[in-house]
């Protein structure tokens, strides 16, 4: 007896074929990253090699700079972490007086230019600033032109890409799923670090790489909080300006090139993070 014929109807993609997708995206992406990225290594690399750019990286003033862009921006991005994911529960769990406006103003440092950001934080935190003299003058604490100020403008700019990448996958997890653990005889400890923080983890960590990735290459809010102090308060991307001004521009070119190795390696870690938290859900 013949079997009965079956129909097979694929649905038709809203995108077009693989082909023209995969030739549109290859294409934008070289224009927009690849191209830029080589030119920026082709410059470094052919044009004053390998020894110019570390002549021009190992020196005291530069790797101040490095240093301080670099670990302001892993403190900010961890605080972000942090306080983002909380900030993101309690949007999506609570409900409050002004709940929506707070959900607005967390994308306010997208809309908001930086160097507006950066004048409006001096003017707070500086010492005649309005809670800059409460902090200097009752706990003795100096914010702007300190690497605190930094901290603070790099978490401004920064907060809103961890919320926002956490927030929908807080809305995804089903109270249900923190009932049965509850039922099971679990803690709420024990509830939010088995269950809740491993579906948050790969998203959270995403977050946290985009604000990370942000935080380092951020110019216009920090300059003015910053007090732009060499080998104190001077930041790797203003010292890049400074090359340019000068018109050294193999001196801005290898600075630019030392970030973009430093960043790299950073984002491929946490990329390896991510993929272990997936796998070990996938495993779970």
């Amino acid at each position: 007896m013949a079997s009965p014929r079956v129909l097979s109807l694929r649905a038709p993609s809203p995108m077009p074929g693989w082909g023209l997708s995969f030739g549109i995206m290859v294409t934008m992406l070289s224009i927009i990253v690849l191209f830029p990225m080589a030119v920026l290594l082709w410059a470094g690399f052919v044009g004053f090699g390998a020894e110019g750019i570390w002549g021009v990286v190992n020196r005291p003033r530069v790797w101040a700079a490095l240093t301080l862009s670099f670990r302001a921006a892993l403190v900010a991005s961890l605080f972000n972490l942090i306080f983002g994911v909380l900030l993101a529960w309690v949007l999506v769990r609570y409900r409050f007086p002004g709940k929506r406006l707070i959900d607005a103003a967390v994308d306010l440092p997208f809309a908001l230019p930086t160097a507006v950001a950066g004048i409006a934080l001096t003017a707070l935190y500086a010492p005649r600033g309005v809670f800059g003299s409460v902090m200097l003058e009752t706990f003795g604490l100096r914010i702007a032109y300190t690497e605190i100020g930094i901290w603070i403008a790099l978490i401004f700019v920064g907060l809103p890409f961890v919320v926002r990448t956490v927030q929908p996958v807080i809305e995804e997890i089903d109270r249900e799923t923190e009932e049965v653990s509850a039922t099971l005889g679990a803690s709420r400890l024990r509830t939010l670090t088995h269950v809740v923080l491993p579906m948050l983890a790969p998203a959270a960590l995403t977050g946290f790489a985009l604000a990370l990735a942000r935080s380092v290459g951020e110019y216009g809010s920090v300059i003015f909080i910053a007090g732009n102090l060499p080998n104190m308060t001077e930041i790797a991307p203003l010292l890049i300006v400074i090359r340019l001004e000068e018109f050294d521009y193999d001196g801005a070119v290898a600075i630019a090139i030392a970030m973009l190795a430093i960043a790299f390696a950073l984002l491929f870690a946490i990329n390896l993070i991510q993929i272990w938290s997936r796998r070990r859900m996938g495993a779970v």
